[in-house]
């Protein structure tokens, strides 16, 4: 819900006064320091046992989906879906070289895991670094960054039709069309690394000339439909959430360069939201965002107890949140374009 203008006024004022002082009080690696060395440790056997696990998880799925009654079938989806979820999570450590202190280990899994959801590794691992370097700066980030009003209102009809739909109930189906129209691209990255990002799309075609005639003559085009199709968009609407609601909230604005520095972006402009536990297991508490902003070094497994130092230490400045319907809907609604001041105002209060 959109807050009255004085409450939403009041709010930030006391927002800015937070981030005056954070930035007086601290620097990005003064917070890092608070985090205790443990949690920056690669744990080579609990790692492997976390892609063993999510193996039988994913299988379990796929037998889920063979062998459900009908009825059954939605929930089998969603279960599988979900736990393909862990897999882009674990690939995740491998693209922040958190999951393996071999790069060679941490690329070849990296690709393996992405297989199943026909995700380029080194294309997606290069953008989301991007990510990474300028989280909530409004010029360089490229993830659900906002438009501003002026460029919104440049836009014509059409495509502000679009960026309504993406940025409104359609964020789910927009994170499937950046998959395609930005990691599938090498032209899109430096020329240092489209030799990469290139091998990644190889990789990818290759494979999925070998799973779509495997499915089609295993069950014919249902069972592309229910084996890939309906899994990896369930994959999509946890990927689309997660990320939207890590970075897109009333009080985090978007900062311009000039006013931009990492310790305000990654420690207070970062969200950390609960989901159900079975949410949390499945997908490697990928949910618990703040501490892996603040250094990526922090593999999935130690990030709990990364995130309790934090709030021991920094609790004024995180942003903390549950999952509920109504937080999305709100977001949904109400969060699509930034203003001169750097927070949100719905599309519809833009003529």
């Amino acid at each position: 819900m959109v807050q009255p203008k004085s409450i939403a006024h009041t709010r930030r004022h006391l927002d800015q006064q937070r981030i005056a002082a954070l930035e007086k009080q601290a620097s990005l690696n003064a917070v890092i320091r608070t985090i205790p060395k443990a949690c920056f440790e690669i744990d080579a056997p609990r790692a492997w046992s976390r892609v063993a696990l999510n193996v039988v998880l994913v299988g379990l799925g796929y037998l889920a989906i063979a062998y459900a009654p009908w009825w059954l079938l939605p929930i089998a989806w969603i279960y599988a879906g979900t736990a393909l979820t862990g897999f882009f999570v674990l690939a995740h450590d491998c693209g922040h070289r958190s999951f393996s202190t071999s790069r060679r280990t941490n690329d070849i899994v990296g690709h393996v895991l992405l297989l199943p959801l026909l995700y380029p590794f080194h294309g997606w691992r290069l953008k989301h670094n991007q990510h990474h370097t300028y989280t909530n700066q409004i010029e360089r980030d490229n993830a659900w960054r906002p438009l501003s009003v002026a460029e919104y209102r440049a836009l014509p009809p059409l495509a502000r039709a679009g960026y309504r739909f993406a940025r409104g109930w359609g964020w789910w189906f927009a994170s499937a069309v950046h998959q395609f129209t930005v990691h599938f691209r090498p032209s899109l990255f430096q020329a240092k690394d489209q030799a990469d990002a290139r091998l990644s799309v190889a990789v990818v075609a290759g494979f999925a000339c070998l799973l779509f005639p495997g499915l089609w003559l295993l069950g014919g085009p249902w069972a592309i439909v229910s084996f890939w199709l309906i899994p990896w968009l369930v994959y999509h609407f946890w990927m689309s959430t997660f990320t939207l609601v890590h970075h897109t909230h009333p009080d985090v604005p978007f900062y311009p360069a000039a006013h931009w520095t990492p310790v305000t972006a990654q420690l207070f402009s970062t969200v950390h939201c609960a989901y159900p536990a079975w949410v949390e297991f499945l997908c490697h508490d990928i949910n618990v965002h703040i501490p892996h902003h603040v250094s990526t070094a922090i593999p999935s497994y130690h990030l709990r107890r990364a995130h309790a130092a934090l709030r021991t230490h920094w609790s004024d400045y995180l942003h903390e949140t549950e999952f509920s319907w109504p937080l999305l809907r709100s977001i949904v609604r109400d969060c699509h374009l930034s203003d001169e001041t750097g927070y949100y105002v719905p599309c519809r209060n833009v003529k």
